[in-house]
């Protein structure tokens, strides 16, 4: 079958001698099965959470749920085991949690709870319990749904999008009944917070088939409730006489995050979103013409309420406002310094590589080659204009060295001789290298 961890084992022998039983269960038999590694550990027991915690006082247990968690070292990396006692859940009212749970007798019982079938697969060590064909539903690369789909998604409407997310990073398909079930329940995720959708979200983004887990979410009609700024993209039109695409903006988006040369989950919300201003800006003259002016404009405004909705950090929501805001720069030849340099400081010297990954992405997504030459140039300048400073604290002089050289006490003089040296350096008259700047301190004197 299959060897699991010593480390795992003398886990679960330890309960085993106390006479418990206790099986590997969920997402860790899953990718066993697959070969797959796995640092998620998961475990189901008859033993309760006080017998558990008798055994590994150091465990914690701060929830009602019967999870325990412990804090086990497998090659020299710390993994937390889950351990859950058997259970059996009733009365689901706010679509998430239930109600009420009892401790359940059997683990027939506990996996008979569980979301879907590849889930629902424990192992003791010895061998496989399977109630409902799991193994044969990841042969089949399926992700359906344990019993009655419509019964489960009522119970817990996050397991909507959860199931999407499992077929993108697997690369499954979704059972028919199951599927069918995510499309007549799909409202039901407007019950469930922003932080858990953006969760499953980001995974499905990381994931190496994030274009057609956004389609699924598309074609099931979760999407008009997670991000229906982007699901009104796809009646939007860009064929017109003099422009390049050959998508509607919504195809042009899923496109675009097919080609994201970037695996970060900010990134690709960017170039699933970089478009979504279009809806609004969208415009068609006599001649059949259709414009988008300040769409990027309008897009940033709108991934503000975005960013909000999914409860992302401050310093993801800037990140993903950035992005979009400023996504059509220009690239010419006969760009300045003067205009790369503010280029980098509008993006932000941390985001310049993801602006331009999205700038490749977008290309992809329309159908035109992933680079140009004046790309490519554009990015070797990028490079030369970096190496100069770009404020004031990059200089290899500082306020010490004005006041040492000036004999000057802190004062606003200082604050203005090294904003004097620093124009003279960006307009290329000194070089910031520290000799040639404490000359000019000198000069300065005179």
């Amino acid at each position: 079958m299959f060897t699991l961890p010593e480390e795992v084992k003398d886990f679960m022998d330890n309960l085993n001698k106390k006479g418990y039983q206790i099986y590997v269960v969920g997402g860790a038999v899953r990718d066993l099965l697959l070969k797959n590694e796995t640092s998620n550990w998961d475990f189901t027991t008859n033993a309760t959470p006080d017998e558990v915690l008798k055994l590994y006082p150091n465990g914690f247990y701060n929830n009602q749920f019967g999870t325990v968690g412990i804090e086990i070292e497998i090659n020299g990396n710390k993994n937390i085991f889950e351990v859950t006692t058997y259970r059996k859940e009733e009365n689901y009212t706010n679509l998430r949690h239930p109600s009420k749970i009892e401790w359940a007798k059997t683990l027939e019982e506990d996996l008979a709870r569980r979301d879907f079938t590849i889930n629902a697969i424990a192992y003791d060590g010895e061998k496989i319990t399977d109630p409902y064909s799991g193994q044969k539903h990841l042969k089949d690369k399926l992700i359906t749904a344990v019993g009655d789909p419509d019964k489960r998604f009522n119970e817990d409407a996050l397991r909507l999008i959860r199931a999407i997310r499992l077929a993108s990073q697997l690369g499954f398909q979704i059972e028919e009944k199951t599927r069918e079930a995510i499309k007549k329940d799909a409202h039901l995720i407007k019950h469930i917070s922003g932080e858990r959708i953006r969760d499953e979200l980001f995974k499905i983004l990381r994931s190496d088939n994030a274009a057609e887990g956004i389609l699924f979410l598309k074609n099931t009609g979760l999407l008009k409730y997670i991000l229906p700024e982007l699901d009104e993209a796809f009646l939007v039109g860009q064929k017109s006489p003099k422009r390049h695409h050959i998508y509607d903006v919504g195809t042009h988006s899923i496109m675009s995050l097919k080609n994201s040369p970037s695996k970060d989950a900010i990134t690709r919300l960017a170039i699933l979103l970089h478009d979504i201003g279009k809806v609004k800006a969208y415009r068609k003259d006599q001649t059949g013409l259709i414009t988008f002016y300040n769409h990027e404009v309008i897009g940033a405004k709108q991934v503000e309420q975005i960013a909000d909705r999914l409860r992302l950090s401050n310093k993801q929501k800037e990140k993903l406002v950035t992005l979009i805001r400023h996504h059509q720069f220009s690239v010419t030849e006969m760009q300045t310094d003067k205009a790369v340099r503010r280029f980098i400081r509008d993006v932000g010297k941390e985001n310049v590589q993801d602006m331009l990954d999205l700038r490749v992405a977008d290309r992809s997504g329309s159908g035109a080659t992933p680079t140009s030459w004046r790309l490519e140039l554009f990015k070797k300048r990028i490079e030369e204009v970096q190496k100069e400073p770009f404020k004031v604290t990059d200089l290899k002089i500082n306020g010490n060295d004005v006041m040492k050289i000036l004999n000057l006490k802190p004062g606003p003089k200082i604050g203005e001789t090294l904003n004097q040296i620093f124009n003279e350096v960006i307009e290329g008259k000194l070089k910031n290298e520290r000799e040639e700047l404490l000359k000019k301190i000198l000069d300065l004197r005179f």
